[in-house]
């Protein structure tokens, strides 16, 4: 039994920047992470893109925290030498009917408050990447990428700093309601359960967030939306890269297309696609090179027939299907469920990363007179 303490489930990004706004302050925080370290979910299987935040409903959580996350998370990355870049990235459109998409992305993108894209013409696409392929492109300077383990590690470092615990090999199994507060019950892989006392509970739990929600007493079975799984699978080039930023195509249902990014040492790989999954399986497999081959020809005609590489995939925690709009993120807060003091995360994909340190301190907000 601990001390009440403000007790997180979930150690990726997301729940790492929650123990580091609320530890920051002045909140006792114990953070509970299954795995047997940070970072091995969702906040691991990404293209670590600090997006600019073109795509989103204007208005809704993901444009609103991916723009005030992405000003905060460069000026935190430099703060703290967490290794980054802002390479900018193009959106091109590979055909002349594809134009319209491009003029619709780029006035969602204003209504959103991004204001430095740049139109460019066939020309000059190919000034700045000579071997693209497009009719036209957007070009998003803010666009950039991260080391995303790098960033946890330092968001760990400013939580512990601030006398955060976090406890890995230890799962949340129920919360229960306790007078004002919560009793955590959690168990360690060797199997000993330890209850710990809180006075808030933070559901960060990615793809086991759902299923979590479903053990909290009191909370209304009725706010826990339904889930989709989505795989998103990538692939990495043999060789040395042609480009020097990132480029997407127009997006397709339920992503961003099969685009090309950068890692930080250079190395180009693609994708996420999408492919919608019954269950966790983060199997690759290396016929859908094909499928991907063909997709990158439509801007790159140049690509390898056999430069292309199985190298991982990661799960989107989605809660829109096939076909639906893709739908914000969910935060629910003590006024949103009547639960009392917890916060429940619900739908945290893209642009999740990028916009970590605003949902941490909106969670925080949600929480402060708990």
């Amino acid at each position: 039994m601990s001390d009440s303490a403000f007790v997180i489930a979930g150690a990726g990004v997301v729940g790492l920047a929650v123990a580091r706004a609320l530890a920051g302050a002045g909140r006792e925080v114990i953070l509970v992470e299954k795995a047997d370290r940070i970072g091995t979910g969702i906040s691991a299987r990404n293209s670590e893109v600090i997006h600019a935040g073109l795509y989103y409903p204007p208005g809704s959580l993901k444009a609103r925290f991916c723009l005030e996350g992405r000003r905060r998370l460069y000026a935190y990355c430099a703060a703290r030498g967490v290794d980054h870049r802002r390479l900018g990235k193009l959106i091109v459109a590979v055909e002349p009917g594809q134009e319209a998409k491009l003029d619709a992305i780029r006035d969602n993108a204003v209504r959103c408050g991004v204001d430095d894209l740049v139109a460019l013409d066939r020309s000059q696409a190919l000034a700045l990447e000579p071997d693209l392929r497009c009719s036209s492109a957007l070009l998003s300077p803010s666009t950039g990428i991260v080391d995303a383990q790098g960033l946890m590690l330092a968001l760990q470092g400013d939580a512990e700093a601030n006398g955060a615990t976090v406890v890995l090999r230890t799962a949340v199994e129920r919360v229960a309601r306790n007078g004002s507060g919560f009793l955590v019950r959690t168990r360690d892989e060797g199997g000993e359960a330890f209850e710990l006392e809180a006075s808030a509970f933070v559901n960060a739990a990615g793809l086991d967030a759902l299923t979590l929600a479903g053990a909290i007493e009191g909370l209304p079975p009725g706010s826990i939306p339904p889930g989709r799984l989505a795989r998103g699978n990538y692939f990495t080039l043999s060789g040395r890269s042609p480009f020097s930023r990132l480029i997407y195509p127009v997006p397709v249902d339920g992503g961003l297309g099969v685009h090309l990014t950068l890692d930080l040492a250079g190395q180009a790989r693609f994708g996420p696609d999408v492919e919608w999954i019954d269950a966790i399986d983060h199997t690759v497999d290396p016929a859908r090179g094909t499928m991907f081959a063909s997709e990158i020809r439509r801007y790159w005609p140049g690509v390898p027939s056999d430069g292309l590489q199985p190298a991982y995939s990661g799960i989107r925690p989605k809660l829109s299907g096939p076909g639906e709009p893709n739908a914000d993120f969910v935060i629910q807060g003590p006024d949103d469920h009547g639960a009392g003091a917890v916060v429940n995360l619900f739908g945290i994909e893209s642009p999740g990363l990028t916009s970590s340190l605003a949902i941490a301190d909106h969670v925080a907000a949600l929480l402060r007179d708990a």
